[in-house]
């Protein structure tokens, strides 16, 4: 005779594999073994409400394995979080709830948008920071509002990857003690048994990274797993690791094989699995009336912990009418703030300054007027400039808004992200912009979620100079252009660069790229707060069409600026445009792109410090593009920009050619 739980896991269980078999994809090993460990985390432990799922104290519980979806489509499924039947039978369909991977946004429950393995680890890691910070800024000593745990359930392949250690070591650095990881340690990864490829002791490396290291021989035993979930929640200085030895496609003909991994049974292996479970209901997609009973009799424990919270919550509003203001004003995300609101703040005074030190400057400004900003650099704040002043250290006390990475940008990026999904704050991350090639992969995923993450990339071309082609940005601005959902912007003064930190910052759902100058640029008279429509005319009017158009973005757009008045001074009709921003100037409407940049003009030239791709788009069959399509020389930058031809003369001849033609 089961008993209640192990009939509750075997539901889990069942449903994961039938929904992949319909599919005909997907990944049954994971779901057969943990299922245990998602069971008694939710029954159990999570501090949760499916009837209040956005609950702001809620726990948060992140898949980092995520080809193990359908494990979490059942939890969902059965614990009453709109994952319909229909739902799992569509699982990894067109336009389902249920995708391949689990999707933030898409599917109410899921915390996290993961697949690629580890990031889910460093996205855990960036909400108990998050946890941390928000105890500390807004709980009393007679109310806490924030008070929960994060948990990340993962497995071999999530600790191979490089983002999983830079994130666990910055997370034992911190002491985040309310970070709990649950490792499905099985052994296989798809190409077999990992005795040939990872045959480090994970305990020891945890514990030299100062994390608390429970061990369960077997995933299947409850008491001992409950047991070790509760020990890791009474750790109070380190954050816990639990290693659940467990064995993949558990009761299934392919236990313990790779082959359990990534394929759907097949239906007699089902029907094997089935016996071995002592599965007897022979309705597919099936959950016994046992269990939906026994889910029901713990929602009064979910809505207590809710109850219990709403009621501190309405006492903290009383007596803290300020504080609760301010939670609801952050939760909700949107920072109401316009460029007349910041632009007091600019100095008035004209002088040669890196866009870097105004970025600084800006950025120091905002932490007056949006108090719950919380980032930092991988190593760099002294070059990248984004130390907030008097904003206090995260490592020294967890109100400190400023966080020190360590050289560590891959797990930055993804901390970022979990920063980000956690809600309640606005993050940033700094580095120099040849290394956001570390960064890449999370940087996606913050656009793929829609997480307005603030990236602030200094050193952002040759201009690096002396450091060589290994520290200087060629085709970096390219790749991110490339990139769905995400805003670039390479601001040319101090006014575009005001410009590129007010949308970083108060944009509610995408990331933003902000590229900063090194070397010190001349203020230019005739930038202005258009630069937030991503590109608009800096010499010329918009009522007479041109001759030429030159177009032109960051630390180039001076030296266009004067070649385009020359080239005036000749007797032609000339138009600079400032492209800070692509995207943003893609969203404009037609008719406004068509003003700036008029079909009729064919003779067009841009001028940026990087690769051609993505500019024959703005210029055309008939146009120029001056760039820089091969690496960089080991020199100082008022040498390179002169041998790269990015000079006012060299703009000119190219000008005048092309008129010519």
């Amino acid at each position: 005779m089961q008993t209640i739980d192990q009939l509750a896991i075997n539901t889990l269980r069942i449903l994961s594999i039938e929904a992949i078999e319909k599919a005909n994809s997907g990944h049954p090993g994971l779901p057969l073994g943990a299922a245990p460990v998602g069971y008694m985390l939710w029954a159990k432990h999570l501090k949760h409400n499916p009837k209040k799922p956005e609950w702001i104290d809620r726990d948060r519980f992140v898949l980092s394995a995520g080809h193990g979806s359908m494990l979490l489509y059942s939890l969902l499924h059965v614990f009453g979080y709109g994952v319909t039947t229909e739902d799992l039978k569509n699982f990894r369909q067109f336009k389902s709830k249920t995708p391949g991977h689990p999707e933030f946004g898409l599917t109410q429950g899921v915390e996290a948008t993961t697949g690629p393995l580890g990031q889910g680890i460093a996205n855990a890691v960036g909400m108990a920071i998050a946890e941390r910070f928000l105890a500390a800024k807004l709980n009393k000593d007679d109310i806490s509002i924030i008070d929960h745990y994060t948990y990340a359930l993962h497995g071999d392949g999530c600790l191979m990857e490089g983002i999983s250690y830079e994130a666990a070591s910055l997370a034992g650095s911190l002491g985040l003690s309310k970070l709990i990881l649950l490792y499905d340690s099985n052994n296989i990864t798809i190409e077999g048994s990992t005795s040939t490829n990872f045959t480090e002791d994970v305990a020891k490396r945890f514990e030299a990274m100062n994390w608390h290291v429970l061990f369960v021989e077997d995933a299947n035993n409850l008491e001992k797993l409950d047991k070790a979930i509760v020990e890791a929640k009474h750790q109070s200085t380190k954050p816990s690791i639990l290693i659940l030895k467990s064995k993949i496609g558990y009761g299934s003909p392919r236990a313990g094989s790779e082959k359990a991994h990534g394929e759907p049974l097949g239906e007699k292996n089902i029907e094997a699995t089935k016996q071995f479970l002592h599965w007897d209901y022979t309705e597919n997609f099936f959950v016994p009336n046992e269990v939906k009973s026994h889910i029901q009799s713990l929602q009064d424990h979910f809505s207590s912990n809710y109850d219990q919270w709403h009621s501190n919550w309405s006492t903290y509003q009383e007596k803290y009418p300020q504080l609760a203001l301010e939670l609801e004003t952050w939760f909700n995300g949107k920072v109401d703030l316009s460029y007349e609101d910041v632009e007091k703040y600019l100095s008035k005074e004209d002088k040669n300054i890196a866009t870097r030190v105004l970025g600084g400057e800006i950025l120091n400004q905002f932490t007056q007027i949006i108090p719950n900003i919380i980032g930092g650099s991988a190593d760099l704040n002294p070059s990248t400039k984004t130390y907030m002043t008097g904003k206090g250290d995260f490592q020294d006390s967890h109100s400190g808004q400023n966080l020190h990475y360590g050289v560590r940008e891959h797990a930055m990026a993804g901390i970022s992200n979990g920063i980000a999904y956690h809600g309640g704050l606005k993050t940033f991350a700094s580095t120099f912009f040849v290394f956001s090639d570390y960064m890449k992969p999370s940087i996606r995923l913050s656009a793929i979620s829609n997480l307005p993450v603030v990236y602030i990339f200094t050193h952002d071309s040759v201009g690096v100079g002396e450091d060589g082609p290994t520290h200087q940005p060629i085709e970096h601005l390219a790749a991110l252009r490339s990139m769905p959902g995400i805003v670039t912007f390479r601001p040319a003064d101090k006014k575009e660069t005001l410009a590129a930190y007010l949308h970083g910052f108060t944009s509610p759902d995408m990331p933003t790229a902000i590229m900063l100058t090194r070397q010190n640029l001349p203020p230019l008279s005739t930038t202005s707060k258009d630069a937030l429509k991503g590109a608009y005319i800096v010499l010329g009017d918009s009522k007479t069409l041109p001759d030429l158009v030159l177009i032109s973005s960051g630390s180039e757009l001076h030296a266009t600026l004067e070649a385009g008045k020359i080239i005036e001074s000749k007797g032609y009709l000339v138009r600079v445009v400032s492209m800070p921003s692509p995207e943003l100037f893609e969203m404009q409407n037609p008719e406004y792109k068509k003003l700036i940049l008029p079909d009729q003009v064919r003779k067009r030239v841009s001028v940026e410090a990087g690769s051609s791709f993505g500019w024959h788009k703005y210029v055309g069959l008939d146009g120029i593009t001056l760039s820089i399509d091969h690496y960089g020389e080991s020199a100082p930058a008022g040498c390179l920009f002169p041998h790269f031809g990015f000079t006012t003369e060299n703009i000119v001849e190219i000008g005048l050619d092309l008129l010519k033609k």
